[in-house]
């Protein structure tokens, strides 16, 4: 039974949830039964069939409809006196600034990805409203986890390191792949990118045409659509020149292939009828002109089961019908689409062409259900889990509303139960004086000044590491990039060109000692980086041909379990782990700072030393139920305070 001063503190509370999906479910069902009066709902998602299972707010007829929406309408129904305030968008939308995160109380989330989490992050620290973060993986619910943060007070999210993207060599991407996961990288981050994405993007596809008559046409980008060429025409070429051609090209290494199975090239005319009409879709089902998201090649073509491991034939249609439902139904987008695991046809022309590739090179073909879930790296979790983390968050959500800092508690699951002990309540660490976030400490870049362009450091560092989605950088008092809607567009073609530019012949010129400041002003986070020129990096350990340090982050995964989810690089494409590296060293932790906690009173008194266990760190990208934890949480004890 909640206290009066407890039920005060809830019933005055204005409180903003950000996911609707399986922890938002279930939280939003607790907030309203605790009392809760006023929340907001932010999720830019549609409900799937997929999700049913463990979103109980939903039902078979709510599927396409706005998460966000629908569960504040659920809820309406046994709590109809509440104020609840959907919001069916992107929390990275403009519209959410920091002015918008000021007028609550608390930010609880409940988000499937880690830009988004650290995108939060920062407004919360921006605006000084307390944080609850969470996060549940597996179907054994074997990992959860719900911290508190609080500006000044306690770490922030982004002060204990994230996993490093597993990287894997181009040429195995391109030319040699051995597993599926391979296959889903190179139609996810080449093909998909190639196609549909920012066509001045870096990119390691053959693009050379196979019918050139001449050197000078050899220059061409066979992906560039010719003029009055149908889309029929050019999904075939696209298709003969990827699966066909390019595996020609690649047989012709003889060296590659003595220890490796030669894959086999495939070419349209060997799986379909050379009239193509015959098995077209029909663009009727494939889904409303002004609706992206019910466009569907499996509709068009009458496919139904996602679980259904397709044929090569089935594959190749799968193929060109979304490639032409892209050109038909989807052309403005083309040249700012990047993969989105929500995208149906996105992930339906991924998996066909992972499939395709798969096997042209004996690799077992996938479903498309199995596919989506390495393409989006999403890890499964179960009801149960979910309304455990949703319980804690809203006792961490009361604590914080009493301004109660002394009970505050990180808690995680425990990996093996011990002493009949589920739950590890901790108490929070103190901010990391390190941290370029919340402590605002300078950052060190090796990079060759003489090499690399301002577009690598704006992607491989602004953005894939620092987070930045509006990033300004600035070279003392000059502007070297800054991207936002009020640009004209004479500076739009000025920092277009800056991108293209060497460091070193910038208008600015970033040479060895140059101090950057680079500032993200939707999210008010700044940070300045010191340049260190540095000629030559290892190809295999530093891929990108660059090391941060200071921005913190665990080591890299070494296990091929990994789900593909990261971006191309000139020397490596990236994937999301799903496991961490196992055999991590570990700082030994003096017995001063190691500390106990009682046990409950059926545990037999005995004492848990909590510095003997660790907890797996798994990135978060899963669907709405996944989980950042650390590494080895006792470890860190050696180098932070608890908070007192």
């Amino acid at each position: 039974m909640a206290s009066k001063q407890q039920l005060s503190a809830i019933k005055g509370a204005k409180v903003l949830m950000v996911g609707a999906g399986g922890i938002g479910c279930e939280l939003l069902k607790t907030l309203a039964l605790s009392g809760f009066q006023d929340i907001h709902i932010i999720d830019m998602d549609t409900i799937e069939v997929s999700n049913l299972n463990r979103q109980f707010l939903f039902r078979q007829s709510h599927v396409g409809q706005s998460k966000a929406k629908v569960a504040r309408d659920a809820v309406l129904k046994f709590r109809p006196h509440m104020s609840i305030t959907p919001h069916h968008a992107n929390v990275k939308d403009s519209d959410f600034d920091v002015e918008f995160f000021k007028q609550f109380n608390v930010v609880l989330n409940g988000l499937d990805n880690l830009d988004a989490r650290r995108h939060v992050n920062r407004l919360c620290l921006a605006a000084d409203v307390p944080l609850v973060e969470s996060g549940t993986t597996g179907f054994l619910g074997q990992d959860i986890q719900v911290t508190v943060h609080v500006k000044g007070k306690t770490e922030c999210y982004e002060c204990k390191p994230k996993p490093a993207p597993k990287t894997y060599p181009v040429c195995t991407i391109t030319s040699t792949p051995s597993k599926f996961i391979h296959c889903i990288v190179w139609a996810k981050d080449l093909l998909f990118a190639k196609l549909f994405g920012d066509k001045n993007q870096e990119n390691d596809l053959n693009v050379r045409s196979s019918d050139a008559a001449s050197s000078s046409e050899h220059t061409n980008d066979v992906f560039e659509r010719r003029k009055d060429e149908d889309v029929d025409q050019y999904g075939r070429r696209i298709y003969d020149h990827v699966f066909g051609y390019n595996i020609e090209v690649a047989l012709s290494n003889e060296e590659t292939w003595k220890t490796r199975n030669r894959p086999k090239p495939i070419y349209s005319k060997d799986v379909l009828p050379d009239k193509l009409t015959q098995l077209n879709g029909n663009l009727d089902k494939s889904g409303a002109t002004d609706d992206f998201s019910s466009v569907s090649a499996m509709a068009s073509l009458g496919l139904k089961n996602p679980q259904d491991k397709w044929s090569l034939m089935e594959c190749s249609r799968v193929f060109l019908e979304a490639l032409k439902l892209f050109f038909l139904k989807r052309e403005k987008e083309i040249g700012n689409l990047s993969f989105d695991k929500d995208d149906q046809l996105a992930v339906e022309f991924v998996t066909a062409a992972a499939n395709i590739r798969a096997a042209s090179f004996g690799i077992p073909l996938h479903s498309l259900f199995e596919a989506k879930g390495i393409a989006g790296n999403i890890v499964h979790a179960v009801a149960t889990t979910n309304a455990i983390v949703a319980g804690l968050i809203v006792i961490e959500a009361i604590k914080v509303l009493q301004k109660d800092a002394d009970n505050y508690r990180m808690t995680y699951c425990l990996q093996h139960i011990t002493q009949k002990m589920l739950l590890m309540p901790v108490e929070p660490y103190e901010p990391d004086k390190s941290c370029y976030v919340c402590s605002e400490t300078p950052l060190l870049l090796e990079i060759n000044t003489h090499r690399s362009k301002l577009r690598d450091f704006v992607e491989k560092v602004v953005k894939a590491k620092l987070g930045m989605n509006f990033p300004l950088i600035m070279h003392g008092a000059n502007l070297l990039y800054e991207v936002g809607d009020d640009l004209d567009g004479a500076m739009v073609a000025n920092y277009a060109a800056n991108l293209e530019k060497v460091l070193s012949e910038l208008p600015s010129p970033i040479t060895g000692g140059t101090m950057l400041s680079v500032e993200d002003l939707k999210q008010e986070l700044i940070c300045n980086i010191n340049i260190k020129h540095r000629d030559e990096f290892d190809e295999e350990k530093e891929p990108d041909g660059m090391v941060l340090t200071g921005w913190t982050q665990a080591p890299p995964v070494e296990e091929e379990k990994a789900n593909g989810n990261g971006a191309s690089s000139s020397n490596a494409l990236q994937a999301e782990p799903v496991e961490t590296k196992k055999d991590a060293e570990l700082e030994e932790i003096p017995e001063s700072s190691r500390r106990k906690r009682k046990l409950p009173e059926d545990s037999e008194g005995t004492d848990v030393d909590v510095s003997n266990h660790k907890e797996v760190e798994k990135l978060d990208d899963d669907d709405d139920e996944d989980l950042v934890m650390f590494d080895d949480w006792a470890s860190a004890t050696n180098k932070k305070k608890r908070l007192q």
